[in-house]
């Protein structure tokens, strides 16, 4: 025993330095995790009654929040375009909330004509519609074209919602007090609204696409957010954090070997999907913000965005344009 207390005091004098330097790195990175996690709901709102509407629900944060909105009693309606994804997801969600109240619903954002049928049969089957979350979205993919001929991120992020989100006013209003949720990202605050170009035809680049799209998110929050004034319907937006979700799978087959490990090491950092799901709950239940509509969130609690983002000119620009293009002006 003598012995072996010998050899470990002599190992701990002779790597003192590299022991320090070690502890000290993880600490570094403990505290670098813990700072990555961002805020969490505290609120206990229970929702039964209530019916939930999340876009891309089967998979990442989309499929936290729904998971959430389940064990807090809500009917929760998973709009997916996978279907059978949707259906697995649906079942796991409700054998671990315990609320059979989950059904599954078709939706292709990247199809006008999938949107409104989606619209019309939540129209129709439907009593109430209290929370709309527009989660669903894409990252960095290559050029390409929705069914309708708009560039895909654009057409997927902010066209599809933006359409959706109109088709479904009616019913929100009419389950006031009500929430609409937007999901945008941080990404929005080096994104342009390309007005000249809107589906970058002239000069495509994925990042330009996916940020001009987040950027589209927080405008139509805040011009959104003003028309419906007085109406009981509040809208939020918001920055989920960085998380690592499916929505890479764009990008990471693009990098090189040494940026793959460099992102494979940085993802061990990210926050859960259930850590980026807290601000989107957040918005969608916290009792602090019922009366507080058009504002930009991130790690459960207001921040202000990017000043592009807070352009009411360029906000309205952009809703014209949107309705413009999806059929409704």
């Amino acid at each position: 025993m003598q012995k072996y207390s010998q050899v470990m005091s002599d190992f701990v004098q002779n790597h003192a330095t590299g022991l320090i330097v070690a502890f000290t790195a993880g600490a570094a990175v403990l505290a670098l995790r813990r700072w990555m996690a961002g805020g969490v709901c505290r609120s206990k709102v229970r929702l039964e009654g209530k019916t939930v509407l999340i876009t891309g629900a089967n998979t990442g944060i989309g499929k936290e929040t729904a998971l959430d909105m389940a064990q807090r009693g809500a009917r929760v309606i998973l709009a997916c375009r996978d279907m059978t994804r949707a259906r697995i997801a649906a079942d796991e969600i409700r054998q671990q909330s315990g609320n059979g109240n989950v059904v599954v619903k078709k939706l292709d954002l990247s199809s006008l004509q999938s949107v409104r049928d989606l619209a019309r049969d939540v129209q129709e089957n439907e009593e109430r519609l209290d929370i709309l979350i527009n989660n669903a979205g894409i990252m960095m993919c290559p050029k390409s074209k929705t069914e309708d001929g708009f560039e895909m991120q654009f057409g997927v992020n902010h066209l599809g919602h933006f359409l959706l989100t109109n088709c479904l006013l009616d019913l929100l209003k009419k389950s006031a007090p009500s929430r609409i949720v937007i999901v945008s990202s941080l990404a929005h605050e080096k994104g342009r609204i390309h007005f000249d170009d809107i589906n970058l035809d002239k000069d495509y680049r994925r990042e330009r696409s996916y940020r001009q799209s987040k950027l589209a998110n927080v405008l139509f929050c805040r011009e959104l957010a003003a028309r419906l004034q007085g109406t009981g319907v509040t809208v939020y937006s918001l920055h989920p954090g960085v998380i690592h979700t499916e929505l890479s799978r764009h990008l990471y087959p693009t990098l090189a070997l040494w940026q793959k490990v460099i992102f494979m090491l940085f993802t061990s950092l990210v926050k859960s999907p259930w850590e980026g799901a807290q601000t989107t709950i957040y918005c969608a239940v916290d009792e602090s913000l019922a009366n507080v509509s058009g504002l930009y969130y991130s790690d459960c609690a207001p921040k202000t965005p990017a000043p592009q983002a807070l352009d009411d000119a360029a906000a309205k620009k952009l809703w014209d344009l949107s309705a413009s293009m999806v059929g409704l002006a």
